[in-house]
């Protein structure tokens, strides 16, 4: 029966609902915005009519989470650090002298006087000068010095290691101390980074962690790299205050040298401190996750002499008196002294976990950042390029929309409408998923919802196809709408499922950009698929029920492939064949003589970009760095139909240096310098560098994601069909990926990070093609028992030739959309995707069907269940 439980019915409206709700608040973006950055200012404190009449101006009832922008649509700086974790070993290491010194010189008598000997690496050597024969008790004694190491994964293990060589004890930190000492530098590194910059109140910064060593900073609203790295650079202030009491009203009037301070970690509870500290950061040598004397976590630090003097002679006259850790006029934590500490170690206990403790002592050492960091990306994205972007991407998102609107509605008519309905649901509820999991859209994400808009409708379109085959042979409408949905049911999982894992792949091996265009894919692909199996449905069944038409979509209408078509595909197979050997040739011949014109992506260095209303000039630009000597450096001039007359924009890439570091920000600030004195009304709308590492990092990455996305594929196929079926559509994914790279060698188009993005969306929606013909063989091989394979892979092409031409053309018309209006910064991604649709679609027939025609499949109709499983005789091919 063609309905849907009353239940049903209200929760998929209620999913709607909802979605669109999420989603709301971007409709209002300026108001929602100033009203969220309100709110936040008077939790911290802040007052004023002007912020009341912020608040008021959004319901506080609706949902206030948007969509975050990131730097390309905002604007902002961009920052991916390494920790030099390596900085550390050493001080870590020469800290505990003086305890090793202080331990062997009580044994004196035994083991005679020690020296420290001079090293470059990580390690203490101590000679013994008078009794070598002494050495391994000398080492045993050092020995009873070490640590458990306060981590998970080193637990039962200690923190150094202690060897002899000859008449010298050598002690070296543990590879599982290294490994937690590692884990608590970059930790370190993020608290300080985060605070300095949370100090300076920009909106919606990004600060994460990327690997096991790197940092990756996005912060929009800061003018430049430099200004960034400048407010990383700055020094926490920590002290340690004595405590005169505690109050939960910070208005309290604290008395004459004292000051209110809140705790960090208890809401409403404020301490009352005497202003003059007892030490100041600046002493502290150390802090380290450490055990007390009943085996429970706790913190023990150090203090360098001056402080260690100041701390003893305090503690000795304030014992079982509380004093204060603070940290940027915060109470990070206030324990009770315990007795007199002298030699300026100590060790703070409380009712910590080992996380608890590790995090406090990472909080204690964020006077300073604990390692050197390295600058591999460096990345300027100037405000009015941010608001360029986000107006082309509106244009091309709205006309793009209004193209397949206006294509479905004339395609299939009622049902036509009621794809376009879902259609706008989905981009809502793509919205609302985004603003719910506080998502940041970049432009290349925009890319990937104009992309979802073009490729949603396929679903929809699977399903219309399907139900026009069945009003061939089913009784009456009502049967064929219901077997349409069951039917296409399998191929839509299919083709979708493929997509998805191609969004999982660029997701976790991609970042940046390319992660957020895989964040809105996938949700693209969720959404898209809940539209067109439950809301569509839906749709038509509220209207059937009303209607009871007699006949459904066979009407007048647009048709690009006639209604019945026998066309004989494997005619001229070597024809086909012949031209995809050739071009896969020619790609490789391209690639081998000229190769890539690879982005500072993945060559490494610097590129600026530039803007005048003064037409560009590339001699004198050159004319103007020529003098600095820079070695490889490109200028050209970028010409865009939606560039207005006085825009002239140029794009500069500066090669990196050498093989090792990055093009300096003294070299990029002279760079800008000369142009500037050439060229006195330019503007640098976008300045980004990345270093050789990370770019070579980068190609290796993204050759990995490409195999992987192929792999996954053909491990999925051959499980859902047969390993005939795997190979046919890894060929033609091959297939794909050399002539789009073949193509962007030919016409040396930028090769970027964007573009292995593309790349993987073209193996995704090759597939998708691949997989929705290989889903009807399967189909009517069960179907046509006695048909050559030949037979029915014309067959099975034919059935699904309206659908594979109708979802393309939909999907370009979208990214047509994209391409012409959407502006030169994501051009060549564009570019790419276009160039696969029309590949990909030419894949699945002529290359991945033949394949599979040459190896043949397996039928084996002596099983009891024809339709479970891949059940298939020998076919000759």
């Amino acid at each position: 029966m063609l309905q849907i439980d009353l239940w049903k019915r209200i929760v998929i409206w209620a999913v709607v609902a909802l979605g669109l709700l999420l989603a709301l608040p971007n409709a209002f973006y300026p108001r929602v915005e100033s009203h969220n950055d309100a709110v936040k200012a008077l939790e911290i404190g802040a007052s004023g009519q002007e912020l009341e009449e912020q608040v008021a101006r959004w319901p506080s009832w609706m949902p206030s989470s948007l969509v975050n922008l990131g730097l390309d649509l905002r604007g902002g700086a961009h920052l991916l650090a390494e920790v030099q974790v390596e900085d550390v070993y050493q001080s870590r290491i020469e800290s505990m002298w003086p305890e090793v010194r202080d331990l062997l010189r009580e044994e004196r008598d035994r083991v005679g006087p020690i020296r420290l000997q001079p090293t470059d690496s990580a390690e203490l050597r101590v000679r013994l000068i008078e009794k070598p024969d002494e050495v391994e008790h000398a080492a045993s004694l050092v020995r009873g010095l070490a640590r458990p190491v306060s981590s998970l994964s080193g637990t039962g293990t200690s923190d150094i290691e202690v060897t002899t060589e000859g008449d010298e004890i050598v002690i070296r930190l543990s590879a599982a101390e290294q490994r937690a000492t590692d884990d608590r530098t970059v930790r370190q590194a993020l608290e300080i980074i985060r605070r300095r910059i949370d100090e300076v109140g920009t909106r919606e910064p990004t600060i994460q962690r990327q690997g096991s060593d790197r940092i990756l900073i996005q912060v929009p609203g800061v003018g430049s790299a430099a200004e960034l790295k400048e407010i990383i650079g700055t020094t926490a202030q920590l002290t340690f205050q004595p405590v005169v009491g505690r109050t939960q009203n910070a208005e309290d009037a604290p008395g004459a040298g004292n000051e209110i301070l809140p705790s960090m970690d208890q809401e409403e509870t404020y301490y009352i401190l005497e202003r003059a500290p007892v030490v100041t950061g600046d002493e502290l040598v150390d802090a380290q996750p450490d055990f007390d004397q009943n085996g429970r976590p706790a913190v023990s630090f150090r203090f360098d002499p001056t402080g260690a003097r100041k701390f003893g002679n305090y503690t000795a006259a304030n014992i079982g008196s509380p004093f204060a850790i603070v940290l940027d006029n915060e109470v990070i934590s206030a324990p009770v002294i315990q007795s007199h500490i002298p030699g300026g170690s100590g060790i703070i206990t409380g009712n910590f976990t080992v996380e608890e403790s590790t995090q406090l002592a990472v909080l204690l050492r964020a006077g300073a950042l604990p390692a050197g960091l390295d600058f591999l990306e460096e990345r300027t994205i100037g405000p009015e390029l941010g608001a360029d972007s986000i107006e082309a991407g509106k244009i091309a998102c709205v006309v793009a929309f209004i193209l397949v609107l206006m294509f479905m509605a004339m395609s299939y008519g009622t049902f036509g409408l009621f794809a376009n309905i879902a259609l706008i649901i989905n981009v809502g509820l793509i919205f609302g998923l985004l603003s719910l999991i506080g998502a940041t859209l970049t432009l290349p994400g925009i890319a990937g919802i104009v992309l979802t808009i073009g490729m949603a409708v396929d679903a929809n379109v699977l399903v219309f196809e399907r139900i026009r085959e069945e009003m061939k042979t089913a009784k009456g409408p009502a049967r064929a709408i219901e077997l349409g949905y069951e039917k296409a049911l399998s191929a839509i999982t299919d083709a979708n499922i493929t997509t998805f894992i191609t969004a999982l792949i660029l997701y976790t091996m991609g970042s940046g950009p390319v992660r957020g265009f895989a964040i809105t894919l996938g949700l693209g692909i969720i959404t898209s698929v809940f539209t067109a199996i439950f809301v569509t449905r839906l749709i038509v069944i509220m209207w059937f029920e009303r209607k009871r038409p007699k006949t459904v979509l066979q009407g007048r209408s647009l048709r690009l492939v006639p209604r019945d078509t026998k066309w004989d595909f494997f005619r001229r197979w070597r024809l086909s064949l012949g031209i995809s050997a050739v071009l896969i040739v020619v790609a490789f011949g391209s690639f081998l003589l000229q190769g890539l014109n690879y982005g500072i992506d993945f060559r490494g260095g610097t590129t600026i970009r530039t803007e005048s209303a003064q037409p560009v000039d590339v001699g004198a630009y050159r004319d103007a760095i020529q003098p600095m000597q820079l070695g490889d450096v490109t200028i050209t001039e970028v010409f865009d139909p939606t560039f207005g007359e006085d825009e002239n924009v140029a794009m500069i890439r500066i090669q990196a240096q050498d093989d090792t570091e990055s093009v300096p920000a003294e070299i990029v600030e002279g760079v800008e310098a000369a142009l500037q004195q050439a060229v006195p009304d330019l503007t640098f709308t976008s300045v980004e560098s990345v270093g050789p590492k990370v770019s070579g990092e980068l190609i290796q990455t993204a050759i990995i994601a490409v195999a992987l996305a192929i792999g996954a594929v053909l491990i999925y196929i051959w499980l859902r069909f047969e390993w005939q079926f795997a190979l046919g559509a890894v060929v033609a994914l091959v297939h794909d990926v050399v002539l789009t790279i073949g193509i962007f060698s030919e016409l040396q188009i930028q090769f970027d990070l964007a573009i292995i993005a593309a790349l993987l969306t073209i193996v995704g929606y090759s597939l998708n093609d691949t997989v929705v013909v290989f889903d009807r063989v399967r189909e009517n091989l069960r179907k046509y028992k006695k048909k050559p394979l030949s037979e029915v892979l014309n067959i099975s092409i034919n059935e699904t030739l309206s659908r594979t031409v109708m979802t393309s053309v939909t999907t370009l018309l979208a990214l047509g959309a994209l391409y012409i209006l959407g502006g030169d910064v994501i051009r060549g991604f564009v570019f790419a995707m276009i160039w696969g649709v029309i590949i990909g679609t030419y894949s699945s027939i002529f290359v991945a069907s033949t394949i599979l025609l040459w190896l043949g499949v397996t039928r084996d109709w002596s099983k009891p269940d024809a339709n479970q499983g891949n059940q298939f005789a020998n076919v000759d091919a």
